[in-house]
């Protein structure tokens, strides 16, 4: 199953379910790649708009802050119908 860290702390479920461990691994990488894409674009803009070096500067962190901060990462994930493994009690 695939997850997305936002902000690098709080998981959301996408929902994402793979066969096969290489092809979560490959799907992470992908978004990652979405996400430096995103930013790339939004920073070639941004050096063309902002005038002011300290003003691009502190929007360009914000901005890396908002994208680059996601992170995908692949969790085993059993089936539905298997029951979660519990310590045993005392």
């Amino acid at each position: 199953m695939l997850v997305v860290l936002v902000g690098g702390v709080s998981p959301n479920n996408t929902d994402l379910v793979f066969d096969k461990f290489t092809d979560c691994l490959a799907a992470e990488e992908q978004m990652r790649q979405h996400y430096a894409d995103a930013f790339d674009a939004w920073d070639r803009m941004a050096a063309a708009r902002i005038d002011r070096r300290r003003d691009y500067k502190k929007a360009r962190d914000a901005e890396a802050k908002r994208l680059l901060s996601n992170l995908g990462t692949c969790v085993p994930h059993g089936g539905g119908d298997q029951q979660p493994v519990t310590a045993p009690q005392q």
